[in-house]
């Protein structure tokens, strides 16, 4: 595969210095992030970066395809719809996105509460699951957020998301990403969050309490010496 040249680099041979050249145009990771489960079209990249102008993600999706990160086809009928979607080798770039978010939470300036993606929530699970909590549960939790329907299973020892059809998981939730986020990562109660309309739940609902527990955030930066 031949890369194209990058018209614009910092002309340094170390590897973070390229890593940069890749993908350190503003919104060019968040749009590998969007990808991480799978091909969106353009309008759904679109409408899950809400903060991007069509103009800026053309122009990101077209560098990404010409670094060989990202790729477009076309889908057969009856979709017919062209999509964008990873190379193998822009898949591997997860570990990079998820040691970043790991990282970044940690800083005091996070805040919890801007808008998030559905896929955004579902790779913060992947990121941030405690493997000894996680350790001896077996679940299936389906998510429907917005038009868009994901699970999270609970085997193994890990958490795995991905899309998919949510009917006959344990527990299914329903509403926007950023009130999943709240029961989650601010231990806001699922009876709150249904009382006040932001959630609906069906099936085992106590198992939202577990599922809760189980993406413990790191600590702030300047907690630590706090704390002693």
């Amino acid at each position: 595969m031949k890369l194209e040249k990058r018209t614009r680099s910092y002309n340094d041979a170390c590897g973070t210095a390229h890593a940069l050249d890749l993908i350190g145009e503003r919104w060019a990771l968040l749009v590998i992030r969007e990808l991480m489960l799978g091909p969106k079209r353009f309008s759904d990249l679109k409408a899950d970066l809400p903060g991007i102008s069509a103009n800026v993600l053309t122009q990101r999706l077209e560098g990404l395809e010409a670094t060989g990160l990202v790729r477009r086809r076309r889908l057969p009928p009856p979709g017919v719809a062209q999509v964008y979607e990873l190379t193998d080798w822009g898949y591997e770039a997860e570990p990079i996105v998820q040691a970043l978010g790991r990282w970044a939470t940690r800083s005091p300036a996070h805040d919890p509460r801007l808008p998030l993606s559905a896929t955004s929530l579902m790779l913060s699970f992947r990121t941030m699951q405690a493997p000894e909590r996680v350790a001896g549960l077996a679940a299936t939790i389906g998510f429907r957020i917005g038009d868009q329907h994901l699970v999270a299973r609970i085997a193994d020892g890990r958490v795995h998301t991905e899309r998919g059809d949510p009917d006959g998981a344990d527990l299914i939730l329903t509403g926007a990403a950023e009130a999943i986020a709240a029961l989650v990562y601010g231990h806001v109660p699922l009876e709150a969050l249904t009382a006040a309309g932001a959630l609906t739940a069906e099936g085992d609902t106590a198992l939202a309490a577990t599922f809760a527990t189980l993406f413990p955030l790191p600590p702030k930066v300047g907690s630590e010496s706090v704390a002693q």
